[in-house]
């Protein structure tokens, strides 16, 4: 048995696709004499497994294939109400801000004119207050300027008799200069 692979084999052994048990030397399922009952066997395998898969396999895919659909469309129909309520909600919400908006609005308004108008009384009263203390100021003024010019005589005469003395040494009488402060007053 020690022989090399190269070297020559012993004729009692033979290769593996040797046969020796009278077998006609080819493939067994393309032997023409085999080609009935294998047909048979596969027609028996194709119905067992067509029983198999349409009674077993088939109705557990299809019911989860419809239980998914089912699943699906309850999602779709759920979200779509969500979506309807959501946007009832975003109406709602959008018509309650205008209403909002316009009852400010409106407040703004109002608070505007009552600010205006009170601010308008308030003048009023101080043009008024204004009013009576500039009257009261112009009598005032009237008088002192009455006052002022009933003493601008009298002062207009010693200032006259205080520069005459003045210029000349000599005090002037009073009726001289009281008609020349008379003549000067009229103009």
């Amino acid at each position: 048995m020690a022989e090399s692979h190269g070297g020559a084999k012993d004729p009692a052994v033979g290769a593996h696709t040797e046969t020796e048990g009278g077998h006609g030397g080819g493939f067994p399922p393309f032997e023409s004499s085999t080609f009935a009952s294998q047909l048979v066997s596969l027609a028996i395998f194709f119905v067992v497994l067509y029983v198999i898969v349409s009674k077993l396999a088939l109705p557990r895919v299809g019911g989860a294939i419809e239980a998914r659909q089912n699943k699906i469309e309850g999602d779709l129909a759920e979200a779509q109400k969500l979506k309807d309520q959501s946007d009832a909600a975003l109406k709602a919400y959008e018509g309650e801000l205008a209403s909002a908006r316009t009852r400010a609005q409106a407040i703004g308004n109002e608070s505007r004119d009552k600010a205006n108008a009170l601010a308008e009384a308030e003048r009023k009263v101080l043009e008024d207050q204004l009013a009576t203390k500039l009257a009261e100021a112009e009598k005032t003024i009237a008088s002192t300027r009455t006052t002022a010019m009933s003493n601008v005589r009298g002062i207009a005469a010693d200032a006259a008799g205080q520069i005459v003395q003045q210029l000349t040494g000599v005090v002037p009488d009073a009726a001289s200069v009281n008609a020349a402060v008379d003549a000067s007053l009229k103009g």
